[in-house]
């Protein structure tokens, strides 16, 4: 109960300094009411002309990051998707690869007993060619996976940094990417 009369007793003393403080310097009402509507004007002139046009800004900054960040999280996923289907291409062609070596074991085992070295030559020459398909299908892949890591480097920092770029930077953000996926 005691804080109202504490409130009050602020307040008339607040009117007692107002009212001293007009009667020693002398209050002109026209010009204290100019003043306050030249101060209303530039304040709404500020708030309209700066204040709204940052916010605006600022506002769009922050939408073009959320945005890039949306794709930096897309890209990442089409790059897990890429490396899933590259496993599952390369375990496909292993286990084509064996088929294709079991195959060349049993047609040489029918095989007569005098034919019996070209057998195992030319099952030797299926297991090499199919090691070497193998193998060039591995690093096709793999340059093909980097260089489509690189294209989503160089297309997100574009994204990102919202900056259009040059053939030499795009080209040195792919050798970078291509330098990380061979580490």
């Amino acid at each position: 109960m005691q804080v109202p009369f504490l409130f009050a007793d602020i307040a008339s003393d607040l009117g007692k300094v107002a009212s001293d403080t007009a009667q020693r310097f002398g209050l002109a009402w026209p010009q204290f009411i100019a003043q306050c509507l030249s101060f209303l004007i530039v304040t709404g002139a500020l708030y309209r002309l700066a204040y709204k046009p940052v916010l605006a800004v600022l506002e769009e900054r922050r939408k073009k990051i959320a945005e890039g960040l949306a794709n930096a999280e897309q890209m990442k996923q089409e790059l897990a998707k890429a490396q899933a289907k590259a496993e599952e291409i390369l375990s496909a062609a292993n286990a084509q690869a064996g088929k294709m070596l079991e195959e060349a074991r049993a047609a040489a085992a029918r095989v007569q007993e005098s034919e019996t070295q070209k057998a195992i030559a030319a099952a030797n020459n299926i297991v090499a060619t199919t090691r070497q398909a193998l193998e060039a299908e591995r690093v096709r892949m793999f340059t093909e996976l980097r260089r489509e890591v690189g294209r989503l480097v160089v297309n997100t920092t574009a994204k990102v940094t919202g900056k259009v770029l040059t053939p030499v930077d795009q080209q040195r953000l792919t050798e970078e990417a291509n330098r990380y996926l061979a580490a």
